[in-house]
């Protein structure tokens, strides 16, 4: 039975991830730490196997880094960070824990940025378009510049700016829009619920620990 701990459990994501991790067969949630809770995660990681870090851009990376330093595996799903520093400590942390980041957990997701990635192989033109809700911190969205990324490596060119929209009633939403000659095509797709999103975890939380790596970034990594 895999231990796991919450961070940024008060928020929204995060409260979405206790009720999945609480209802996991194979999981037990020992911990919650949230300011909002008075629980700050160093009273919570002497509980933890693994901790799903939930909080916000300004806090996540040096609550993944005292993870890493406590040995305790941990999943990240903050954005708006320095993802460099994050990989630099897990390589260095001395300890067996790894540190898998994703910029967005829902399958979906991670399949439209696999297929644009194939896409701009045949055309290349195209720009991003990401919708997001008012409270969002970070613009453009860390799925957004992920798949700027794939489709670079791809060679690929992302028009820019990437195109960010923030508004209520929008939970998660991308596109990307390929032009070419005489035709365009166009993948989206659409949380329109954070339930979407905890299946993704979870296959994180039950793949940490064996990962190869101390450092993986993106959920395709995980999709066999």
């Amino acid at each position: 039975m895999m231990r796991v701990g919450v961070a940024g459990a008060a928020g929204r994501m995060g409260s979405t991830v206790c009720g999945a991790v609480g209802g996991a067969a194979d999981m037990e949630l020992v911990a919650r730490a949230d300011p909002a809770l008075d629980t700050g995660l160093a009273d919570i990681l002497g509980d933890c196997d693994a901790v799903v870090e939930f909080s916000t851009p300004d806090t996540s990376l040096e609550n993944s880094i005292a993870c890493l330093e406590a040995g305790v595996h941990v999943v990240v799903g903050a954005t708006g960070f320095d993802l460099n520093r994050l990989e630099q400590a897990a390589e260095n942390s001395g300890t067996s824990a790894n540190c898998f980041v994703a910029p967005n957990f829902a399958i979906g997701a991670v399949l439209l940025m696999t297929l644009s990635e194939q896409v701009a192989k045949h055309m290349p033109e195209c720009e991003i378009i990401e919708l997001h809700h008012a409270a969002k911190l970070d613009a453009p969205s860390g799925t957004a510049k992920r798949t700027e990324e794939l489709i670079t490596a791809a060679g690929g060119k992302v028009h820019q700016p990437i195109h960010s929209v923030r508004l209520p009633g929008l939970v998660a939403h991308q596109e990307v829009l390929f032009g070419g000659e005489g035709q365009t095509l166009s993948i989206r797709h659409d949380s329109i619920d954070r339930s979407s999103f905890m299946p993704g975890v979870l296959l994180a939380l039950r793949k940490v620990a064996q990962l190869e790596d101390r450092f993986t970034l993106g959920l395709e990594k995980l999709l066999t």
